[in-house]
């Protein structure tokens, strides 16, 4: 079987899974769970297979017209590259996992068929996104993992906070989309082909007329699939989903798609040196103001979400120093650790019964109930403080080092500006970082009051992957140099002065931190928990979650006027901590700039619509009634009425002849 063949399978399989899964859902609900965990192994197991058979060299590419779409033509076109390989693997790593978990996780949820069939979809999308060598045909899976989202994302639609949330993040990402669309026509009108490798070709060649606005039309659309500022804040209220849908979102599709787009087609957004500089700002703000912020979070998963937005904001920050081999690589890093953080929160969420770590604080015994948990949590957290030798720290260490050369002029790719906006960005999101790491840390499993309710052991299903996911975590980072070939023959290893100085900095953010942790904690002995939810030692997790979310305010923002002196983060943040919390008002910004005048006009145009326009439609209408009825009440029937009205009309007819005649003949 060729290799194009076995990548057409990778992406077919969990279609095919997700179609079956929908039709048997109900009929026969025993086989429901088989096709949602086998077809996605499957086309984990061949991701790996066609991988090897790549083996870093030449893209493989394959095409085929169904037919004629014009003067720019439409194929069903594949091109695997060493990236497209190694992020398809990841995807079907984690798809896998996670389906895996969701089977204990949501095991007596009515709705499970339906979910399942969704996270096939949502996985075959991404797989779509990176296996296709034609952008109109990316476009297809770009879309289709939106719509997945809004479904997956409202999974606990009883909840007003899961509807809000689903609704955000679709119209956010969509505002994105519209733009990005536009520039893939440009980029088409430009190059004369919506293929990848001719685009490329025709950048090489100089073939792109107007650079800059394409890239800035396609970076909308980027900001808003990747979270992105200004375009990031549905990421943190999309965490109202299942926590497998959270850490399906954050490792490996829907926020990986706009990153891996962007590598894909890098000669576009280098083409211009201005785009380049922008997509670096952005990158710096995105991972400082998403470190802040996380610092502030009470609710576990939203500290884990504004950790993505940081983490997708160094990915960025490589490709606008032009090194996409440390964007990918980082890519790949954070897709492994990032899951085990997202599924081990479930695991504690479960146990303790909250997703407030004020209220986890409170609690004891949280690392005897879930050992499984707590381990692989530990070691996600140091790859993401960027600890060595965790995968963490080599795939940001790259990231610096890419920044670094551009900085010094080592690099022409990029201008300058741009490598020192993200080495410096760089290093203060390091120090952010490790402070959230630790914080999160130290509050969930370091708590101090009664133990937590013994809930029994965790369903293996749910422990198990947590070890899977843990292997990449601790040992990518170290195999790395061994895949140069897959990152198109650059070198990922980091450099002294960086390692030094990014590890430095990042250890100066977890001690401080955890000397204010024991600074607070003397003050919190007799405090009540924030947000606890009691859940029944029997409580399916996913039950356990819905009711955490529906009942913990602080996911919200409303814990901002609720002191908590445990929390180090108030004491680090001071007087910002009340901003950051928020994420610094944009959603306050957005709906006093764009949601309350939108909402205005609407009102306006309904106001003309209804007192207005219908009034003349109803006046219209009442004056015919009108006519009618008077028309009708005459038509009685009697002879002598009817010889009365002709009289009566004669007459009228004949005095008006003679007064005109009179007028007329005095003039």
């Amino acid at each position: 079987m060729t290799t194009t063949t076995l990548a057409v399978l990778v992406l077919l399989l969990p279609f095919l899974g997700a179609a079956a899964g929908l039709l048997l859902g109900r009929s026969a609900p025993g086989f429901v769970r088989p096709l949602a965990v086998l077809p996605t192994l499957t086309a984990a197991v061949l991701a790996v297979v066609v991988a090897a058979r790549q083996g870093g060299g030449r893209s493989i590419d394959a095409s085929t017209r169904l037919t004629p779409t014009g003067s720019v033509p439409v194929d069903l076109a594949l091109h695997l590259d060493g990236f497209a390989v190694l992020v398809a693997v990841l995807v079907g790593l984690v798809a896998t996992c996670v389906q895996i978990y969701s089977t204990a996780y949501l095991k007596d949820d009515a709705r499970y068929p339906s979910y399942a069939a969704l996270v096939s979809l949502f996985t075959s999308a991404m797989l779509l996104v990176v296996y296709s060598g034609d952008l109109m045909v990316l476009l297809v899976g770009w879309e289709i993992m939106g719509i997945c989202s809004y479904f997956l994302v409202g999974h606990y639609w009883e909840t007003p906070e899961a509807r809000a949330a689903s609704l955000k993040a679709f119209l956010v990402t969509k505002l994105g989309d519209v733009p990005f669309l536009i520039g893939l026509f440009a980029l088409a009108a430009d190059t004369g082909t919506f293929r990848i490798t001719g685009i490329l070709a025709a950048v090489t060649n100089g073939g792109l007329d107007h650079p800059t606005l394409i890239a800035l039309l396609l970076l909308a659309g980027v900001a808003g699939k990747s979270a992105q500022f200004p375009l990031h804040t549905w990421l943190p209220d999309a965490m109202a989903g299942p926590t497998p849908v959270s850490a399906l979102i954050h490792a490996a599709t829907m926020v990986a798609a706009g990153i891996y787009f962007v590598a894909r087609l890098l000669p576009v957004f280098a083409a211009s040196g201005a785009a380049l500089v922008v997509l670096a700002v952005m990158a710096a703000v995105t991972m400082i103001g998403s470190g802040l912020a996380a610092l502030a979070q009470d609710d576990i998963k939203r500290v884990l979400a504004y950790s993505t937005i940081g983490q997708l904001g160094y990915m960025s920050g490589a490709l606008a120093v032009g090194d996409r081999g440390a964007a990918v690589f980082h890519l790949l890093s954070h897709g492994a650790f990032k899951a085990v953080l997202f599924l081990a929160a479930g695991v504690a969420i479960h146990a303790a019964g909250t997703n407030s770590l004020a209220a986890m604080s409170r609690m004891g015994g949280l690392t005897k109930r879930i050992p499984d948990a707590y381990w692989t949590m530990t070691v996600a957290l140091l790859a993401l403080a960027a600890i060595p030798p965790f995968a963490g720290f080599f795939s940001k260490e790259a990231v610096l080092v890419a920044a670094e050369h551009t900085a010094f002029g080592d690099r022409d790719v990029a201008p300058a500006a741009a490598g020192w906006t993200i080495l410096v960005a760089g290093l203060l999101a390091a120090v952010l970082t490790a402070a959230y790491a630790t914080r999160l840390w130290l509050l969930a499993f370091r708590g101090r009051g009664p133990e937590v309710p013994d809930h029994g052991r965790q369903p293996v299903a749910m422990t198990s992957v947590l070890w899977v996911l843990a292997v990449p975590t601790i040992a990518f980072g170290l195999t790395a140099g061994a895949l140069t070939d897959w990152f198109d023959g650059q070198g990922l290893a980091p450099s002294l002065t960086t390692a030094v100085l990014s590890t430095g900095v990042g250890l100066v953010g977890g001690l401080v931190t955890y000397g204010a942790w024991r600074h607070t904690t003397a003050y919190a002995a007799d405090r009540p928990p924030v947000g606890a939810v009691v859940a029944h030692p029997d409580a399916e997790p996913a039950l356990v979650e819905a009711e955490a979310i529906a009942s913990h305010t602080a996911v919200y923002g409303t814990i901002a006027d609720a002191p908590d002196p445990s929390d180090p983060g108030r004491l680090l943040l001071g007087p910002l901590h009340r901003h950051a919390v928020t994420g610094f008002h944009l959603d306050a910004l957005y709906t006093a700039a764009f949601v309350r005048p939108v909402g205005a006009a609407a009102r306006l145009v309904r106001f003309l619509d209804r007192e207005v326009v219908d009034t003349y439609v109803r006046g219209s209408a009442a004056i015919a009634r009108g006519l009618g009825t008077a028309v009708r009440r005459a038509q009685n029937g009697n002879v002598q009425t009817y010889l009365g009205a002709l009289l009566a009309g004669t007459l009228v007819l004949a005095i008006a002849a003679v007064v005109f005649a009179n007028v007329y003949a005095g003039a």
